[in-house]
């Protein structure tokens, strides 16, 4: 057993809180040990494991990650067994996890209904509205957008940092990296392309006469959707879900985070972060590394 702390600095901070907690339950810190960060990112990442000799069998595994949070450190609790998981497919949100906005969102802006947008998103995203219904609400208020805003924005996408080494990292590794994402087609293309991932799933844009209609077109990337999805491609690579990692930050991603072998909530919404195994609040996507088992550790 052992726990996994990343910090978004060079050192590893104090760690006031967790120690604290760690006295109070009697638990036996083995060994630490610091484990490798990318070279890109050395100079504002820290990571270390901690081996424990034995935890309290009523501990309660929920409370580490706001232990984590107060001491501004990711701290994600983790068995032999998942640590060297032999991940074969790595599947991604789009929206809010590979890139730091929610598209669309950014087209409601330059469609003039922005405020009303993005408060259905924030809704949806918390799992407080059906995804479905609402992304067709939230799309038909997009319909006259000029289509020319849509090419300029996927031009404009800011991806996540620790992106580019998480991906890189992953395809070194020979493992398939896959966008499922309730957010439209040619963000994701224009995404997957970027950062060299080897898919992407994503709804599709409806326009005529050079503009959106707001009309859907189905099937709508929803959590079903994305949870199939993982598993249809699992099935076709002949692995065992256990062989699969998910990361997301959304409602609409929990399915697909807990059929995974290893699912991370990315930033997350509370309601979310509180429901999935595996949690990055602090670090970038590089953080993943350490929860499936980085090469070098």
């Amino acid at each position: 057993m052992h726990i996994t702390i990343l910090a978004s600095q060079g050192r590893m901070p104090p760690l006031p809180n967790i120690n604290a907690f760690i006295k109070s339950q009697h638990i036996d810190v083995v060994e630490k040990v610091d484990l490798p960060v990318p070279t890109t990112l050395a100079d504002c990442r820290c990571a270390q494991r901690w081996y424990l000799e034995a935890i309290p069998t009523d501990l309660d595994l929920k409370v580490w990650p706001d232990l984590g949070l107060e001491d501004h450190v990711d701290v994600n609790f983790q068995s032999a067994m998942d640590s060297i998981a032999d991940i074969k497919l790595a599947v991604f949100d789009m929206d809010s996890t590979l890139i730091q906005c929610e598209v669309i969102d950014q087209l409601a802006d330059q469609a003039g209904v922005g405020a009303e947008v993005s408060a259905i998103t924030e809704q949806a995203m918390r799992g407080e509205l059906d995804f479905s219904q609402s992304f067709a609400e939230r799309l038909g208020l997009l319909k006259g957008l000029d289509s020319g805003v849509v090419q300029q924005l996927a031009n404009e996408l800011p991806l996540t940092d620790g992106g580019k080494e998480l991906i890189l990292t992953l395809k070194t590794r020979g493992i398939k990296t896959v966008i499922l994402s309730g957010g439209f087609d040619v963000f994701a293309e224009r995404v997957a392309s970027e950062l060299g991932m080897d898919d992407y799933y994503a709804n599709k844009l409806h326009t005529r006469a050079g503009a959106l209609t707001g009309e859907v077109i189905t099937p709508i990337v929803n959590a079903e959707f994305k949870e199939a999805k993982l598993r249809e491609l699992a099935s076709g690579m002949g692995i065992d879900m256990r062989q699969t990692m998910a990361v997301g930050d959304g409602a609409n991603d929990l399915n697909m985070l807990n059929a995974a072998g290893i699912g991370i909530a990315f930033r997350a919404k509370p309601a979310v972060r509180l429901r999935a195994r595996y949690r990055l609040q602090m670090v970038g996507l590089d953080g993943a590394l350490h929860l499936i088992g980085n090469q070098n550790d």
